[in-house]
């Protein structure tokens, strides 16, 4: 219960030929075989997670074998690349191999459903926001000690989402209310208590002309700070100025709620949304003169989208989909015309409370425009995450989710293989995220657990089912 279903063994000696080198299990997913991805996104993967050609060389006809650690360290001592060092290419080789899937470990455990889990950019802090109105930001270099905890004002549901700032002085949180909040992360106040303990600003996304009320499902902060924006249940896009303390923009986007927006590189000028009305858009804030119309629209997915992730080089991102699949995008094969994104269901279905149809799994748009489809989680009852792993340790090699079925799978990029599945959790994991520089992994789940998954772990042990079970009949 405790451990993971797939784990990574490394066994490899010194020019042997690659007798035996065990890597992370790799079930492939049941069905049809995994279509050829792309070339393109083929070959860029492998140009960042492989190791230097000269490598293979040193084993004359063993190119298809992986390139062992002590390989590895000695063309390193070797100099074959004349740079005295490993390139980035053969550091996320090295690190891609060891997953995080050992565990899991506590980090906190609370009667309340998480919603939010992520780690900073550098990944010194860590934010979880949970239901019942908390959200605790650890800081993860001091032992996982709560840095913050924030009590949240103006509740409506759940915390939705958080973002920190570039800078990692400010967090913004929101819910079901246009109005989103921020908070000083680096004050000294422990307790963060809505304007008694501290001020948390209210920012208003309501234009003065309107009179009714919205949910916020999705917050980022600009890469320079500078301006937030947001995707709304108005079928909206909004652009907050902070400087400026007002709302810049509003832009009605979609034809349903927007469940998720963000950034499509460093320079933010391109933005992703995707929406319960199938759609994944692209906009250019350059060209926002034409209100309402987007650079591109990009069709696939059968049912409504739950979140987005950029590989953060303007070209590639990722959508999870009520449809229970993954799809993968290259905004270059994007279109102008929505017209054949017509209703394909011919059954009613409501994922907050409905199992998919097993007649809907095999279904597939016939304008599908996706790169590769990754399919065996579970997208239900709430809007399940999904994100490219860390560029720095894996080349951004694998692609990991949440699952409704209350687990984390990792899928390779490239041949869409389930390289681990992660069992720990008794409910949803709506989100998680894989450390920036190191092989450790959180999971947030509906059962209240925040729990590290890493390899190869530090000696403690792993949270058990019966240990977990006391836990909580402490807590309650």
């Amino acid at each position: 219960m405790g451990y993971a279903m797939s784990r990574l063994e490394i066994e490899s000696e010194l020019f042997d030929g690659g007798n035996t080198v065990h890597e992370a299990s790799s079930s492939t997913r049941p069905g049809k075989p995994f279509p050829k991805v792309d070339d393109e996104i083929s070959q860029l993967t492998n140009l960042r997670s492989g190791p230097n050609d000269r490598l293979h060389q040193l084993v004359p006809g063993k190119q298809q074998l992986p390139v062992s650690p002590v390989r590895m360290l000695a063309g390193r001592e070797g100099n074959y690349s004349g740079k005295g060092r490993f390139s980035s290419a053969d550091r996320c080789h090295m690190l891609s191999r060891y997953l995080p899937v050992n565990g899991p470990w506590l980090v906190d455990q609370t009667t309340s459903r998480a919603y939010v889990s992520q780690f900073s950019a550098d990944g010194s802090l860590f934010v979880a926001g949970f239901q019942g109105s908390n959200i605790r930001i650890y800081n993860v270099d001091r032992g996982w000690k709560v840095q913050k905890n924030i009590l949240a004002k103006s509740l409506r549901w759940t915390v939705t989402d958080t973002s920190l700032s570039p800078d990692q002085r400010y967090l913004v949180y929101t819910s079901m209310s246009p109005v989103v909040h921020i908070v000083n992360v680096g004050s000294s106040t422990t307790e963060s208590l809505a304007n008694i303990t501290e001020i948390h600003e209210g920012l208003d996304f309501s234009s003065n002309d309107r009179r009714y009320s919205f949910g916020i499902f999705s917050v980022k902060f600009s890469t320079d700070g500078r301006e937030l924006v947001a995707g709304s249940s108005d079928d909206s896009i909004y652009v907050y100025d902070l400087e400026a303390n007002k709302l810049s923009l509003r832009i009605m986007a979609h034809t349903a709620d927007v469940n998720t927006v963000t950034f499509a590189d460093e320079s933010g000028n391109l933005i992703y949304s995707g929406s319960d009305d199938n759609l994944c858009k692209v906009w250019d804030r350059r060209c926002f003169g034409a209100k309402d119309k987007p650079a591109g629209v990009l069709v696939g997915h059968l049912e409504g989208i739950t979140f987005l992730d950029s590989r953060g080089d303007g070209r590639y991102f990722i959508s999870n989909g009520k449809d229970q699949t993954i799809k993968l995008w290259d905004i270059r094969k994007m279109s102008s015309d929505t017209s054949c994104n017509l209703g394909y269901r011919n059954f009613e279905w409501d994922y907050r409370w409905m199992d998919y149809p097993p007649q809907a799994r095999d279904l597939k748009h016939p304008s599908d425009g996706s790169v590769a489809t990754y399919k065996g989680h579970s997208v239900l009852r709430t809007l399940i995450r999904c994100y490219f792993s860390p560029e720095y340790s894996t080349g951004q090699k694998y692609i990991y989710t949440g699952s409704h079925d209350s687990r984390v799978y990792i899928y390779d990029v490239v041949t869409g293989a389930q390289v681990a599945v992660l069992k720990h959790h008794t409910s949803p994991v709506r989100d998680c995220s894989w450390h920036p520089h190191y092989p450790v992994l959180v999971s947030s789940s509906w059962d209240g657990d925040v729990v590290k998954w890493e390899f190869p772990g530090k000696g403690e042990v792993p949270v058990l089912a019966n240990e977990r079970r006391v836990r909580r009949q402490y807590h309650d």
